[in-house]
């Protein structure tokens, strides 16, 4: 099968269920969210853009299996071809009516992320990545930054608030970060930051309890667009592992020897 063949039809759906999730931040009220574990918010709209992002892909790719962040379908490992999908990257940030999240969802083949789509509806932006085919913003090729050194990086993180195993290294190679870079940012969805990442809005990433469904899309956007990622070990059996690092080559080989560092690796 040609991803090629597909990726209209993909991208057409995923950007109608993000400009529904848009639509519904306005009339969801606090009775809606639910708590799914420390600081793991959830609401009716997570559970339902799934659905139908889960619904429309099936039509789709018939005979495709799921791996989802809500698990309104029962997980089957194995499948030649698997949807990795986050409905709703920044729910926090939804359910406090701040604008910036997305809708992440990711194709493998014989576990090899061959497609990756991260659609933000409140600023209509589409990324979009194919294996071999390079990245893309809104249909405009996109590449990492060519930030020289830590000094003149802006680097990305995502706090580790649910899980607080790790945070005093974690703290140390944020502060380490804090004093070394240009700036740090933390924008609440990690699928957006690897975006940014990606098309050289950012230089480098670093993130602990991450899940598969966060890192997918945005790890082949990175790759496409000439950047490097992993786990803090430097491997590229990432997926599962729940920690991620990105960047810019030269970003990311200086923020490796950090990380290295303050972690026992």
């Amino acid at each position: 099968m040609e991803i090629a063949q597909i990726y209209p039809s993909v991208q057409n759906l995923v950007v109608e269920v993000g400009d529904w999730i848009s639509g519904q931040q306005k009339l969801f009220s606090n009775s809606d969210i639910e708590e799914k574990g420390l600081n793991n918010l959830v609401s009716y709209v997570d559970k339902t853009a799934e659905q139908q992002l889960v619904s429309g892909l099936k039509l789709i790719l018939p005979g495709s299996h799921f791996l989802t962040e809500e698990a309104t379908i029962e997980h089957h490992p194995g499948g030649e071809w698997e949807w990795v999908i986050d409905p709703l990257d920044g729910t926090t940030n939804f359910l406090h009516r701040i604008p910036l999240y997305c809708v992440s969802v990711a194709l493998r083949h014989d576990g090899e992320i061959v497609l990756g789509i991260i659609y933000v509806p409140n600023l209509q932006e589409i990324f979009h990545a194919v294996k071999g085919a390079g990245a893309y913003l809104n249909g405009q090729r996109i590449k990492v930054s060519e930030a020289p050194a830590l000094s003149s990086a802006l680097i990305a993180t995502g706090f580790p608030h649910r899980n607080f195993e790790g945070m005093d290294a974690y703290i140390k190679a944020l502060e380490y970060f804090f004093y070394n870079t240009q700036s740090l940012r933390r924008m609440g969805a990690a699928a957006i930051d690897l975006a940014y990442i990606a098309c050289g809005r950012m230089d480098g990433f670093f993130e602990l309890k991450l899940s598969p469904w966060d890192i997918a899309a945005g790890a082949l956007l990175i790759t496409e667009a000439g950047g490097m990622i992993s786990d803090f070990n430097g491997s590229d059996d990432y997926l599962f592992k729940s920690e991620l690092l990105a960047g810019n080559p030269v970003i990311y080989n200086e923020m490796r020897e950090v990380l290295h560092r303050y972690f026992a690796i």
